[in-house]
């Protein structure tokens, strides 16, 4: 390869030569474009099919960028799977093929949030118990014997023992390294939160710590892989949980919008107030009757306010609640500040202290939520009924309080585009040819906005000869549940298929049902999501190319099986947001008021990217063939049926159950290829 400066172009064919791959013309395509971005500087969204080859088609050129640039680049991704095979597989893979042809190795850094690693000063006895840890250790064994016990004998007590064993052994003290994994319970006697931890400077075991190793080897990174979370938490919070660096890579950018307002969300309980006090009681020495006060204000004063949006914002009461929970907060933060000499690792202390700041920052977001452009609503827990599944509790049951922005779009502009130079991609960014509904959801467009370019890659797939969508026009419009309809439909197509389905509902009750009826109708084997870990589920469905694999969201992306084994994709529905979606409803009147069309801005803009991943599942290699079939005769005959469906990709449509169930049978028939 020539000295000087290096040709991404070039770099993408010797590495597709050196792995023993084929030209990808929509591949090649990719690669210019984001070379030529990161060159001008200008923002991309780059819509990349599937099977495209799009993690190399963003790396080779940040590759070729860091030999000349002294910044880091930062990649982005939605999911610890895609994250993981970025790091495991990809990276590694393109590195190996590139041998020496480089003029300097390549530096790349994983980076997760503090809560992902293990804190050494917590597993050494630095931070109190979680409160209910105290009886995770119950012993096996009669105590009066001269063995009286072999261990743990609850599953958490056991995995809180090999996750402490652990602790000692690994290099990285991340948690996704940790096979097989644990529960969220047993990881947190293990971890901190970053506003737990009591810092570098404080930390008697900083120079081990697994966290900051990781945030010192992503800053002398070339390239840092990280998640959508923390970007938001860069973007909206300005602290310094990056690196710095120049060019952002956003992979599954469809997922932006969602993942960046779960990171900026907040929840606040009488519980949650609750446990602060508690802890200020132990740690901190502090009088906590204040905040007892202002725990049973807080619960007397939204008792009534009914589960949903609180379109009128807060009343009087509950402003009076929450002001006193303020005070309450800043008073026990004030005495403990007051305290004489302070032990300076005291993990108790800090995580007190954290505790009431989280309350404290959330009471004082509540009560300017008007004017900040914030969405405040009600929700109480969901409880779970053998035989009735997931059922709503009753309004009495204490409420907690969520807030969320109204729109992301101008904390992204600023925080994100005005800084950076940054690649969107995904296999589902455009809506047809246009990128505007992604765009604006992320700040990109209206008075003010940065320039940006958006282009549709393809992909390698000849989807009109390998994919059929079906559309059941002759269903009725789909209610609550299940209907009796849906299931029949179900039945003869998988009885077609015999078997090879991945179906995709709409919830998970949904899923379950479906799965409970069909396993008294026909003679496939079904798995149902929950059942067993989604590894699992996924495996078997892969190995067994009869067997089906019912279940939600979860499933909806990320999931790739190439081959027979998934030669049916089934949606119940299109999957709009819930109707009861907080959220979703106050960005919709938000749109409608502002003069848009409030419908189709954000719930069929969310279904028609929801669709795209769910029947992206089918066609996964160019060998692979198959049906996506959409139980929701809204498709076919509603005005916006038109708008979904130019988010597909382009299979060959029909509408007439038997000619789809011809289709079925004949792949069922046909031998592998």
């Amino acid at each position: 390869m020539a000295e000087g400066r290096i040709d991404p172009l070039e770099l993408l064919d010797h590495v597709v030569e050196s792995m023993g791959g084929q030209r990808r013309s929509g591949q090649h395509e990719m690669v210019r474009h984001v070379a030529q971005a990161i060159t001008e500087g200008d923002h991309l969204l780059v819509q990349a099919g599937t099977g495209t080859g799009k993690s190399l088609a963003y790396l080779v050129p940040l590759i070729a960028h860091a030999m000349t640039s002294d910044t880091t680049s930062v990649v982005s991704t939605a999911t610890l799977a895609l994250q993981a095979q970025i790091v495991k597989r990809d990276l590694p893979r393109l590195l190996e093929s590139l041998g020496d042809s480089l003029p300097r190795p390549v530096d790349v850094a994983l980076l997760k949030g503090r809560g992902n690693y293990v804190c050494r000063h917590k597993t050494a006895g630095g931070f109190p118990e979680e409160d209910d840890a105290g009886a995770l250790f119950a012993l096996d064994g009669d105590p009066a014997s001269p063995h009286p016990a072999s261990g743990p004998s609850t599953p958490l007590g056991r995995e809180i023992v090999r996750l402490r064993e652990w602790a000692e052994e690994t290099e990285t003290g991340d948690r996704d390294e940790l096979m097989p994994g644990v529960g969220d319970r047993a990881w947190r006697q293990v971890s901190v939160s970053s506003m737990e931890c009591l810092g570098a400077q404080k930390c008697p075991v900083a120079a081990e710590c697994f966290s900051e190793r990781a945030r010192e080897k992503a800053g002398k990174a070339d390239i840092v892989i990280t998640n959508h979370a923390l970007l938001a938490i860069s973007a909206f919070e300005g602290l310094a949980v990056l690196p710095e660096h120049d060019v952002v890579v956003i992979d599954e950018a469809h997922e932006l919008h969602d993942r960046v307002t779960s990171a900026v969300s907040g929840q606040l309980s009488g519980a949650l107030i609750g446990t602060a006090s508690s802890a200020a009681r132990r740690h901190l020495g502090t009088d906590t009757e204040p905040l007892a006060a202002a725990q049973r204000a807080f619960e007397s004063a939204f008792d009534a306010v009914p589960s949903g949006l609180m379109s009128g914002g807060l009343n009087e009461p509950q402003e009076s609640a929450l002001g006193q929970v303020r005070e309450a907060c800043r008073a026990a933060l004030s005495a403990s500040n007051m305290e004489s000499s302070p032990q300076p690792a005291d993990g108790g202390r800090q995580m007190a202290r954290s505790r009431l700041l989280v309350i404290l920052e959330l009471c004082e977001r509540m009560l300017g939520a008007g004017g900040a452009g914030e969405v405040l609503w009600a929700t109480r827990p969901s409880a779970f009924t053998p035989g009735s599944g997931y059922v709503a509790a009753a309004e009495s049951s204490p409420a907690t309080i969520s807030i969320a922005p109204l729109s992301v779009a101008g904390r992204l502009r600023h925080g994100l585009f005005e800084e950076h130079t940054v690649v969107l991609t995904s296999a589902t960014l455009a809506i047809g040819s246009e990128f505007g509904p992604v765009a604006g959801s992320l700040g990109l467009t209206g008075e003010g906005a940065p320039s940006w370019t958006g282009v549709d890659v393809g992909s390698p797939f000849d989807y009109p000869k390998q994919g059929v969508l079906y559309v059941a026009k002759d269903l009725p419009k789909p209610g609550r549940g299940t209907s009796e309809e849906q299931l029949a439909e179900l039945e003869a197509l998988i009885r077609a298929s015999r078997g090879g389905t991945l179906g995709l509902f709409s919830s998970r009750r949904a899923a379950e049902e479906a799965a409970d009826a069909l396993r008294t109708r026909v003679d496939v084997e079904i798995l149902c999501q929950g059942e067993s870990s989604m590894a699992s589920l996924v495996s078997q469905f892969s190995d067994e190319p009869d067997t089906c694999l019912f279940g939600t969201m979860s499933l909806w992306q990320g999931v790739d099986v190439p081959g027979r084994s998934c030669r049916l994709v089934v949606i119940d529905r299109i999957p709009f947001p819930r109707p009861d979606d907080p959220l979703m409803t106050a960005r919709t009147r938000a749109v409608a008021q502002a003069g848009g069309n409030g419908f189709m801005s954000v719930s069929a803009t969310h279904a028609a990217v929801r669709l795209a991943q769910g029947a992206g599942r089918l066609i996964r290699s160019g060998d692979d063939r198959g049906m996506v079939a959409i139980l929701d005769s809204r498709l076919a005959s509603a005005r916006y049926g038109g708008f979904l469906r130019a988010a597909l990709p382009p299979f060959w449509p029909t509408t007439d159950r038997a000619t789809a169930l011809a289709v079925l049978s004949r792949l069922a028939a046909a031998q592998p290829v």
